[in-house]
């Protein structure tokens, strides 16, 4: 084993080979010659004294010792990047577009006024908003689409996601008047709930592919926009959940009757900030991070200083 320490292209060449599954993929993707990613992972392979490839194989397959080294691998270099980041974010001044992913079921009042402050605010800086539906979120800022997330429940994030809580809404389940479970009295059992079609909000981005949330119906629509689930329940098409802000004005009217369930009183949908931690921006989306925070409900309180301070030391 060699007394000189591993350089960062030898671990970001390394990290290229184990996620692509081949020393040609991880070529494409370094732009570098094979035989250069070849050689860098055998000198990393000698300083580090052990194997980090079977190449016995079609495909390198990672060794006993090299899935050990590959956590610190990515640990190493999300840790320049982030570093890199908040270098960036120091000499640089006030962006000239701020990117900003907000879950569909985030209350709209509340991203309004924020969005009005922002615009008196920062007048010169263009503001790219886009609204996603569960896992949605995630993947823009995951992929470097959005600097700024409002996302939806996940059960754990990314090592690359910096989350706090950014408070929550109330879900109702409602039916129109004319819907057979809105004519029921007393709770609803789960039982009764499978017998009819669910309308449920699907999640275009895939990142919770084969997880349901609070989804009982034996037969389901699925839709990928809130807007069209929402006119869907008013045609008596089906029951489902809905953010209470939403369906309050319709359950006053009785144009949508509020579900009684026997095995909860209602759910809760919680939000969270997210950001990556090895990205940078400048003021304006500090500016957007301290006012979402501001505006966290009292039900899920959000812990302002940690997130402000995770995204200055990524050099927000």
């Amino acid at each position: 084993m060699s007394d000189r320490s591993p350089t960062l292209d030898q671990l970001r060449t390394f990290l290229a080979v184990a996620e692509t599954g081949s020393f040609s993929a991880a070529a494409e993707v370094l732009d570098k010659a094979q035989s250069v990613v070849s050689y860098t992972i055998a000198n990393l392979e000698g300083q580090l004294g052990c194997a980090l490839f079977e190449r016995a194989r079609r495909k390198p397959v990672l060794t006993e010792a090299g899935r050990a080294m590959l956590t610190d691998a990515r640990r190493v270099d999300l840790m320049m990047r982030a570093m890199t980041a908040r270098a960036a974010g120091m000499t640089s001044g006030l962006e000239g577009e701020v990117s900003l992913a907000v879950d569909v079921m985030y209350p709209s009042a509340k991203l309004v006024a924020v969005l009005q402050a922002f615009a008196k605010q920062f007048p010169t800086v263009a503001l790219k908003l886009q609204m996603e539906a569960l896992g949605g979120v995630l993947r823009l800022v995951l992929d470097g689409e959005s600097g700024l997330g409002i996302s939806g429940p996940r059960e754990s994030w990314p090592d690359p996601i910096e989350a706090v809580a950014a408070g929550s809404v109330r879900l109702e389940a409602v039916a129109a008047p004319c819907h057979p479970l809105a004519q029921h009295t007393g709770p609803l059992t789960v039982a009764a709930l499978r017998e009819h079609t669910q309308l449920v909000l699907s999640d275009r981005s895939k990142m919770t592919e084969g997880r349901n949330f609070g989804v009982y119906g034996a037969q389901t629509w699925r839709l990928g926009d809130l807007d069209a689930k929402h006119r869907l329940l008013l045609a008596g098409l089906g029951w489902g959940s809905m953010p209470e802000h939403i369906v309050a004005q319709d359950i006053a009217d009785g144009t949508l009757v509020k579900l009684s369930q026997r095995d909860r009183s209602y759910a809760v949908y919680p939000f969270s900030l997210i950001h990556r931690v090895d990205a940078h921006s400048g003021p304006a989306t500090q500016w957007l991070v301290e006012r979402f925070a501001a505006m966290a409900s009292d039900t899920a309180p959000i812990d302002t200083d940690t997130f402000v301070r995770s995204m200055r030391r990524a050099g927000r």
